[in-house]
């Protein structure tokens, strides 16, 4: 009696291991991925400046603990921390670099050209990009989205540095989860890239706010 006991409770467990096997995940246990993008603006290359200078994009270095897909949030200040099952569709800083080059190649009044290195095509100036960060910020209610990058634009005539600058942009999240961190992660890359625009095209025209 005892054998048919435990033989019976035997089956049955291995009924249960079965049906959980060939049951779906959960909804706790699936990755959610999201993209950086810049929504809302024309993806189309545009006709550039015919006399403009040509501009070269190196690509962008990430800072130190921003190297891969996870997304980074901080709960106290210089620790980082990853969520366990949101993380974006490719690293920030090269999801960044693309992005980059569609949005200063729409600034067409400034550059004839912008170009993504490695390239054969000869530049009159390179942009280098270094220290990307990206980090949401539960430091305060709401939380907030943290997106820093540090530029240099180097002159390829003269083999000088024109100009060094650190940019960083803060944005409000709408939730105090991994999604209200996308969104605001999205708007702030495009202030960024405002900012970044606004600054290259004040080195080309040589004015004097460029090295501010």
């Amino acid at each position: 009696m005892m054998n048919y006991r435990l033989a019976h409770v035997a089956c049955a467990l291995l009924a249960l291991t079965v049906a959980g096997c060939l049951s779906p995940r959960t909804d706790s246990s699936e990755t959610h991925t999201y993209q950086l993008s810049l929504d809302g603006r024309p993806g189309e290359v545009r006709p550039g400046k015919p006399d403009g200078p040509v501009l070269l994009v190196s690509q962008p270095q990430a800072e130190p603990g921003f190297e891969s897909q996870r997304m980074v949030y901080v709960k106290r200040p210089y620790q980082l921390e990853y969520y366990a099952v949101n993380q974006w569709a490719d690293t920030p800083v090269r999801m960044f670099a693309p992005l980059m080059v569609q949005a200063l190649n729409q600034q067409n009044d400034t550059w004839r050209a912008v170009i993504s290195l490695p390239s054969s095509i000869r530049g009159d100036y390179r942009l280098d990009t270094h220290g990307f960060l990206l980090q949401q910020e539960f430091l305060q209610q709401p939380s907030r989205v943290r997106v820093m990058v540090r530029t240099q634009l180097v002159d390829l005539k003269e083999l000088t540095v024109l100009s060094t600058r650190a940019f960083e942009v803060v944005e409000n999240a709408a939730s105090e989860n991994p999604y209200g961190g996308v969104q605001a992660s999205n708007r702030a890359v495009a202030g960024l890239l405002d900012q970044i625009n606004s600054w290259l095209r004040q080195c080309v025209q040589h004015s004097p706010e460029c090295s501010r």
